[in-house]
């Protein structure tokens, strides 16, 4: 009995053995056939979980799929190790959905976090304005949106005196409303700041009009084409349907008088009594540059 259960033992050695074996050269061809490309594609990490802004990049969230290698976006990584050398997480800055490439422009450096400044182009800045319900359009301006920049305020040297609007920029990126920088958003959300991006000499704009006036934000159409001519609505516009478009914010110039030899004689008119009669006198009546007599009759005579 002890020699039959040896042998039965040594058995089951032998075929858990085998089954280890088949079982690693199993999983060692489908590692293979996975680490093997085909001719004409390309190992691209993608993202096997929806990533949002701010969301920290793992190893677990990502996943590597073949891509022809003549439509592959520039830049992307082929592989894990490639995305997160030395297991260094990365942050995204952009919404990714599941099977979307990781691109180099969606996510932070090595160890990086969710910096508004990451998202900006090179030679753009990152400034915030101040709004409210109505100037945020109720809400309805999310990251990603496309705005013009009206400036509302009250004019030094306003001929017909009042407010005047006026538009300040045109079709500036929204990148964040309060502390939100995701373009996923599709709900409104009532922020009391707005980040835009714009050109410097854009920023300073800002500053300023924050300053001596209101901002409010329209919403624009990403397709939309700027106007290269802005106008100015003052008071003297709120009608339904009219535009006058009569306000000048140029102050009266000063008008020198003339001098006083090149001014125009006055035409005054006065008069001349020559010697009188014994019943009349004669009046000479000068206007301008022409003289006119005329006789008058003494009171009382006949």
């Amino acid at each position: 009995m002890r020699g039959q259960g040896l042998i039965i033992l040594g058995v089951a050695i032998l075929v858990g053995l085998a089954a280890v074996f088949l079982a690693n050269s199993y999983l060692g061809r489908v590692e293979e056939r996975q680490a093997t490309t085909p001719r004409g594609m390309a190992k691209v990490a993608v993202a096997r979980v929806p990533l949002e802004f701010g969301t920290v990049i793992t190893p677990d969230k990502i996943t590597l799929i073949d891509l022809p290698m003549d439509t592959l976006p520039v830049g992307t990584f082929s592989s894990v190790s490639q995305l997160l050398p030395m297991n260094r997480n990365r942050v995204a800055l952009r919404p990714m959905a599941v099977n979307e490439p990781i691109l180099r422009s969606k996510i932070s450096g090595e160890g990086g976090r969710a910096a508004i400044s990451a998202v900006l182009k090179p030679d753009m800045r990152a400034a915030a304005v101040r709004v409210g319900d109505v100037a945020g359009v109720g809400g309805f301006v999310l990251p990603g949106d496309v705005v013009d920049v009206l400036v509302t305020r009250s004019p030094p040297n306003a001929n017909g005196g009042g407010q005047i609007t006026d538009i300040l920029l045109q079709k500036v990126r929204v990148i964040a409303i309060d502390q939100d920088a995701s373009d996923s958003a599709d709900k409104p959300v009532i922020g009391k700041t707005a980040t835009l991006e714009v050109f410097q000499v854009d920023a300073q704009k800002l500053a300023l009009a924050q300053q001596v006036g209101q901002i409010s934000l329209v919403l624009a159409n990403p397709s939309a084409v700027t106007s290269p001519t802005v106008e100015t609505v003052s008071v003297e516009d709120l009608r339904d349907g009219a535009y006058v478009g009569g306000y000048s914010d140029k102050a009266p110039t000063y008008q020198p008088p003339m001098p006083y030899l090149a001014a125009a004689p006055p035409r005054v008119a006065r008069s001349i009594v020559r010697p009188p009669s014994a019943d009349s006198s004669t009046v000479l009546i000068v206007r301008g540059t022409k003289d006119s007599s005329y006789e008058v009759r003494h009171y009382g005579a006949h």
